[in-house]
């Protein structure tokens, strides 16, 4: 519990403090940090009494000889957990050293418990990361859901609850913002702690499993609530995203997969989520949070091999794609039926006049010979539109 480096740094800032030299030793007796760096390694003999008894001693100078490793001074317990774990031990005549004796011991049982604490932390959390990345990486044909089970136990968490993935992306703005007195961005690595600290803020629920998967990116196993359904989830990212922007000056962008109770089901969340980000970066670009339940149909898309998609558009939109205002078309396509083919709400949603919605679906209707408002070929030009926006075909 005490290691020997934070016992040197400890030893060495406090004796340059106070002018006397500090001795700290383990609880076996072993000076392991010192003000005089010669002592280090040695035994100190009055050391071993206090930490059986965890009473403070002094010795005189006499009493000193008598002792192996002993000079006069102040030896103390340091107490955690109501366990002594090791000695401070102030060199200087009793008399001298007394005023200083408890104010070294608690300063060094502050600093040993900071110590305890941020590698309790940083061991937590290197498990949890290891849990999700495991979660993440499942193969039943490797290894057995129910031993992931049991070791997220082990660490608190029941994996048998009903949970859903979200995966957060972290990035640098382009171009990045300028900082005075220093380099232009901030080091990933530098804001992982600030990152992970934010997130568990908002899922700070005690079973939410919160790790950082790979650089600039950040999971989470959230427990959902009883009567709670994914689209809950969209404000608590969005609150995630806005505090990294605020307080890191990072984008942050969420993905949210779908509920799952067993460890097949919550790989294949987490994977949902992952593609919810990769897939709302280019269909849904001005948005921060992306749930798979919209891009199920564009997932499907993605999932077909680049030569069917190809074909696909190819035959259907060849064109259309050839018309100098394609783009317009195209998103006029999409816009017609992710709005339930439905004229009032199509313009709204491309912010354009309903008569200039009108005119382009009859210039798609004059090129296709097909009417748009016959579900079949909507639903075809949509796919085709949606395999022009991950990129194919063989026009233009």
């Amino acid at each position: 519990m005490l290691s020997p480096s934070l016992a040197q740094e400890i030893a060495g800032d406090t004796s340059a403090v106070i002018g006397f030299n500090v001795l700290i030793t383990d609880a076996e007796g072993i000076v392991i940090g010192s003000g005089d760096s010669s002592r280090v390694g040695s035994f100190h003999e009055a050391s071993v009494d206090v930490v059986r008894t965890k009473e403070p001693a002094t010795h005189s100078a006499s009493q000193a000889q008598q002792l192996r490793g002993v000079r006069p001074g102040m030896t103390l317990p340091l107490i955690t957990n109501g366990q002594a774990v090791g000695t401070v031990g102030i060199t200087g005549t009793p008399a001298q050293v007394r005023r200083f004796g408890l104010l070294v011991k608690r300063q060094t049982e502050i600093l040993l418990r900071e110590s305890v604490m941020l590698r309790s932390r940083l061991l937590a959390e290197r498990a949890a990361e290891k849990l999700l990345t495991d979660i993440a990486s499942y193969d039943p044909q490797v290894v057995e859901g129910d031993f992931l089970v049991f070791r997220a136990a082990e660490l608190g968490f029941d994996l048998r609850l009903r949970r859903v993935a979200v995966a957060f992306e972290v990035s640098v703005p382009h171009p990045a913002p300028r900082r005075q007195g220093g380099t232009q961005t901030r080091d990933m690595a530098l804001v992982r702690s600030e990152l992970l600290r934010t997130v568990g803020e908002i899922f700070a629920d005690p079973q939410d499993i919160v790790a950082s998967t790979a650089p600039g990116w950040i999971g989470v196993l959230h427990r959902l609530p009883a009567g709670c359904s994914t689209t809950s989830l969209d404000a608590d990212c969005r609150r995630v995203t806005d505090l990294i922007a605020a307080q890191n000056g990072l984008v942050a962008r969420a993905g949210i997969g779908e509920p799952a109770t067993s460890v097949g089901g919550l790989h294949d969340s987490y994977q949902d989520a992952c593609d919810a980000l990769r897939l709302g970066a280019r269909f849904a670009e001005a948005a921060s949070v992306h749930l798979i339940t919209d891009l199920r149909v564009h997932q499907v898309v993605t999932a077909v091999s680049q030569a069917a998609r190809n074909r696909l558009l190819d035959l259907t939109a060849t064109e259309l794609r050839a018309q100098p205002d394609w783009p317009a078309l195209r998103d006029t396509v999409t816009a017609w039926c992710e709005s339930g083919f439905n004229l009032v709400r199509t313009a709204e949603a491309l912010h354009i006049h309903r008569n200039t919605v009108v005119y382009r679906m009859n210039k798609i209707e004059q090129i296709t010979g097909r009417p748009l408002r016959e579900y079949r070929t909507a639903i075809a030009l949509y796919l085709a539109c949606l395999a022009d926006r991950l990129g194919g075909g063989t026009s233009r």
